[in-house]
């Protein structure tokens, strides 16, 4: 039984993504990701399970340096960061690496990227946790942050003696996915129809 609050991946509480899983493929092939993708995908997961709270923590140490980004975080009235919002979040921002790393692209995980972009969204943000926040997590830190997510994660996955090689297909592999992620969680972003 899952105990973290607000993941609700796999459950009837989410709807069914507008994106289809042919779309989905057809997004993949854009971006090139294909079966070894998921294979390194995999094979970072034996590293980044045992680390999600030191990568978290550089995640969290980057979007707290950053006055916009930790905004979304914050209090719409006083811009204060809310730790009672914070917290829940990490939980289930931890889950997304596993999830990430486990590589498996069914409807369940298609329909649950839809609600990660509605929660990042005018539409729920705020709902799952209640939280006195903003209203929105702009879209252009959404797309940006794909970088520093990515690039601070490279140094994790070579502290297990994997070759370059395998690093560098593992990064790649992350990069690919982070691409098609945060391109599903767009969704709400767009206007009906340009998708």
């Amino acid at each position: 039984m899952n105990t973290i609050p607000g993941y609700t991946h796999g459950t009837p509480s989410v709807s069914r993504s507008p994106v289809s899983l042919t779309d989905f493929e057809q997004m993949k092939a854009s971006v090139l990701f294909g079966e070894e993708d998921v294979k390194f995908l995999r094979m970072s997961h034996d590293i980044v399970k045992g680390r999600v709270e030191a990568i978290l923590d550089v995640w969290y140490g980057f979007v707290g340096s950053q006055p916009h980004l930790l905004a979304s975080f914050s209090g719409k009235t006083d811009g204060k960061p809310l730790g009672d919002y914070l917290t829940p979040v990490r939980k289930r921002f931890g889950q997304w690496i596993l999830d990430t790393s486990s590589a498996r692209y069914d409807q369940a995980w298609l329909d649950y990227q839809h609600e990660i972009g509605l929660r990042h969204h005018r539409v729920k943000k705020n709902k799952t946790d209640g939280a006195p926040s903003t209203d929105l997590v702009p879209f252009r830190n959404l797309f940006a942050l794909i970088f520093p997510v990515t690039f601070t994660l490279r140094p994790f996955l070579a502290e297990q003696g994997h070759s370059a090689e395998d690093v560098e297909k593992m990064y790649a592999a992350w990069v690919k996915s982070c691409l098609l992620q945060v391109t599903l969680w767009a969704h709400p972003y767009v206007k009906d129809g340009d998708f």
